[in-house]
């Protein structure tokens, strides 16, 4: 279950690589544009503002964060992205920080290449912080701790580097790239409260308040020892994110 609210809560850090990866598009009048994993919306808005004219798809496997972003006065639905294929006229499809929860995006990116007309663009963007210290410790003390938990791990890297996307996508005109943002967090147990509200998410669906409580207080204080506050209260968090821009041919 995803909490638009927790999600929300450090919307600026969130937002920045979602405008600087649709900068890269260049298309100036799409048919339409399609939000993959649009979340609670705050986001898609932007796409409206940029291409009014163009029609706008929105979805998200989340029926919390559909709500929100209905709330927003948006026609998104919930959906899935893994059946989900492109309409003939979708000249933009843009997908960000959604496909590292898909096992089989790299099949799907083909597959959506293939499908969208010449000339559209894909865009994706997806958070590249696996081996960082805020994943590591969890994956640690679910294996040490907490082993009825297992299943919520990934066996696998979620994603490629950018070389990995550019080979993916060899088929296209494509533009990949990473970007290590240094994040400048705010309170106290900055690190825990923002992978609350993502990576600990399938974690926080299984345990009952009281185990939940007792998890988080045995992940707070690795937390604060990899990710110091400093005297002003504020905590450096650097983030790595991998960007890919695609035109079909």
């Amino acid at each position: 279950m995803w909490d638009p609210t927790k999600y929300l809560a450090f919307a600026d850090h969130r937002s920045r690589p979602f405008h600087e990866l649709v900068a890269r598009i260049t298309t100036t009048t799409p048919r339409r544009v399609v939000d993959l994993g649009c979340g609670p919306g705050n986001l898609t808005e932007t796409l409206a503002e940029r291409w009014p004219d163009a029609a706008l798809e929105a979805f998200d496997s989340s029926p919390e964060m559909i709500e929100a972003a209905r709330a927003r006065g948006l026609d998104a639905t919930v959906a899935d992205a893994t059946t989900w294929t492109p309409k003939p006229d979708t000249d933009v499809l843009i997908t960000n920080a959604v496909l590292q929860w898909l096992p089989t995006h790299p099949q799907l990116l083909r597959r959506w290449t293939a499908e969208l007309p010449q000339g559209a663009w894909l865009a994706m963007q997806v958070p590249g912080n696996f081996h960082a210290d805020s994943h590591a410790l969890v994956r640690d003390q679910i294996t040490t701790n907490w082993p009825t938990l297992t299943d919520t791990l990934r066996d696998q890297i979620p994603v490629l580097d950018p070389a990995g996307y550019a080979d993916l996508l060899g088929d296209c005109d494509v533009d990949a790239w990473e970007t290590t943002y240094l994040q400048r967090l705010e309170g106290p147990d900055a690190v825990l409260e923002w992978i609350t509200g993502t990576a600990l998410r399938p974690v926080r669906a299984i345990l009952d308040d009281t185990a939940w409580t007792t998890f988080r207080a045995e992940l707070a204080p690795k937390l604060r020892r990899a990710y110091p506050q400093r005297q002003d209260g504020t905590t450096w968090f650097p983030f790595r994110r991998v960007f890919a821009v695609a035109r079909v041919r």
